[in-house]
């Protein structure tokens, strides 16, 4: 199947001001040969626009950085303009959820089966389908990506918002399988940003033990029910 080109229906559309054109030029345009729509959404107006983008040209930049794009056209038909938003991240589900919290759908962004390799079981899925959903509820702040043929990885740290959450720093880790071309999603759990980062580093130097597992909420019991106080006797009547 040949490589999809990416159309960003921006014909006749001038951007809103000079300032977002410069930025768009150098966000998007100059590499927009390079940039392949694994997902995108289109508004019924044609108004709103969604894209996740991988990036090619990020194998030949700076090692390990972010290879995907999240982008949101936003069109004014009656002007005539544009303005836009976009983020660099290193997973196709961040790039999801952070479209979906800018208001895409969140059943209309689905990945181009076509254009990567499979989740290879149950558990790559599920956590995929929360990273989407539960997006807003962890800060992006560490990546690592790597495509070396021979240990395709990428390694991502998140800092829980809630700071009461169990296992606040969250390591996820995505490995790619290219014999059996599928991939797997997986997420340990650290009590401090220094050890999630410093496995992230075993990791990428190939010297990491197992993930440690995300420690469970606390059940809050509920405290012990007071024994009830007798009723008051009838009015008139002595016990």
């Amino acid at each position: 199947m040949p490589t999809p080109e990416l159309d960003l229906r921006l014909d006749n559309f001038e951007a809103e001001d000079p300032q977002i054109e410069e930025a768009f030029l150098h966000a998007i345009e100059l590499n927009q040969d390079m940039l392949v729509p694994l997902a995108e959404y289109h508004s019924p107006s044609g108004a709103g626009s969604f894209y996740v983008l991988h990036d090619g040209s990020a194998t030949w930049g700076i090692p390990g950085v972010p290879q995907i794009v999240a982008l949101h056209l936003q069109r004014d038909l009656t002007d005539q303009t544009f303005h836009f938003e976009h983020a660099e991240l290193p997973l196709p589900s961040m790039a999801q959820s952070w479209l979906i919290r800018r208001g895409c759908p969140a059943n209309a962004i689905p990945l181009n089966p076509d254009l990567g390799p499979p989740p290879a079981d149950e558990a790559t899925r599920a956590l995929e389908r929360r990273l989407m959903g539960d997006g807003d509820h962890y800060a992006y702040g560490y990546s690592y990506t790597r495509d070396d043929p021979d240990d395709t990885v990428t390694v991502v740290a998140l800092r829980a918002m809630d700071e009461r959450a169990p296992s606040p720093f969250r390591v996820v880790v995505e490995e790619v399988d290219t014999k059996a071309w599928t991939r797997t999603l997986r997420e340990g759990g650290f009590a401090t940003v220094d050890e999630a980062l410093e496995w992230c580093d075993e990791r990428i130097s190939g010297t990491a033990g197992p993930l440690p597992p995300v420690r469970p909420a606390i059940a809050i019991s509920p405290s012990p029910a007071l024994p009830k106080a007798p009723a008051p006797p009838p009015a008139g009547r002595s016990r």
